[in-house]
């Protein structure tokens, strides 16, 4: 696959540094431009002012000029406009959500696996005459990467289409005339796209190594603010990732993610069309109602946009 990371996405608050004050407690460093940082991925997330949340622009990282030119092939091909192309990158927006995707010449993102994330199991001793690590870590909680970002659309197969024709995504799985979860790494997914009422961003994801650390960040970040508290933990039946889902004060939902499904092999993953009951989630507790139709919809709805918080 010639793209091969979700560098990055810039997200649009009306309150910038409420939102930025949440992501450094979820485990963001923030840099003196603005950016904040994972551990791993560097540079990937930027707030910018804006009259409700929202999605701006998404970058994806490729592997060469020649994937560049493919891209803007592309575009054109399907009646796409190409709004910048340069040697190193070419951006379009995307016609339903008015996000503005670039893929970007990077290098490939390389992670270490973390040496504290051994697990006993029946038959299968890796950790003998030790405590598991989870229960003796002190230090906060620190995002690997970024994930996966959540994005609804007035019309979702005009935006998959986008994503797949124009840029090349693949699709991993879908659910039946709701959703399609598409990929531009060996991740299962790090786009999905959601049938919705108006366009709005729903959630970010982040890697952490391990289900201890999804847990330990969560409850760090309900300490002193449990209305953050959103929906986990459980796991993910599309991806079978372990979540645990919080709230930014813009309203959008931060999701800590571990264990998801990776394909390595194209041939040897096949997609599948899900339907809805199947689809969210294997075990945890029920979402709430505000996670799969978040509270401020009305309001992007009418125009009167407000931070939630």
């Amino acid at each position: 696959m010639s793209l091969h990371t979700l560098n990055s996405l810039t997200v649009g608050v009306p309150d910038v540094e409420a939102v930025r004050g949440y992501y450094e407690d979820f485990g963001l460093s923030g840099e003196d431009d603005g950016w904040l940082s994972t551990t791993d991925g560097g540079r990937q997330l930027r707030l910018v002012p804006a009259s409700h949340r929202q999605l701006m622009r998404m970058e994806i990282g490729v592997d060469d000029f020649d994937d560049i030119g493919r891209i803007a092939g592309r575009l054109r091909r399907f009646d796409l406009t190409v709004s910048r192309l340069t040697d190193e990158a070419v951006t379009a927006v995307e016609p339903v959500t008015g996000v503005q995707v670039t893929a970007r010449v990077t290098r490939r993102l390389i992670q270490r696996p973390s040496p504290e994330t051994a697990y006993n199991q029946p038959g299968l001793i890796k950790r003998p005459e030790a405590r598991a690590p989870g229960l003796l870590r002190e230090g906060a909680v620190r995002p690997r990467r970024l994930g996966h970002v959540v994005i609804g659309s007035t019309d979702q197969a005009a935006s998959r289409r986008f994503f797949t024709d124009g840029f090349g995504l693949k699709v991993s799985d879908e659910v039946r005339d709701a959703a399609t979860f598409l990929r531009c790494s060996t991740d299962h997914h790090n786009v999905l796209v959601t049938r919705a009422p108006i366009t709005f961003l729903h959630h970010t994801s982040w890697q952490v190594d391990d289900v201890d650390e999804i847990g330990r960040g969560a409850m760090a970040m309900l300490a002193d603010h449990p209305e953050r508290h959103t929906w986990g933990l459980g796991r993910h039946f599309i991806g079978s990732n372990f979540f645990w889902y919080l709230r930014d004060p813009a309203g959008t939902f931060s999701e800590y993610y571990s264990d998801l499904d990776c394909i390595i092999d194209d041939a040897l993953w096949s997609p599948r069309v899900w339907d809805e009951d199947k689809a969210l989630y294997s075990w945890g507790p029920p979402p709430p109602p505000s996670f799969v139709n978040p509270e401020d919809l009305a309001a992007h709805m009418t125009g009167a946009h407000s931070a939630v918080g």
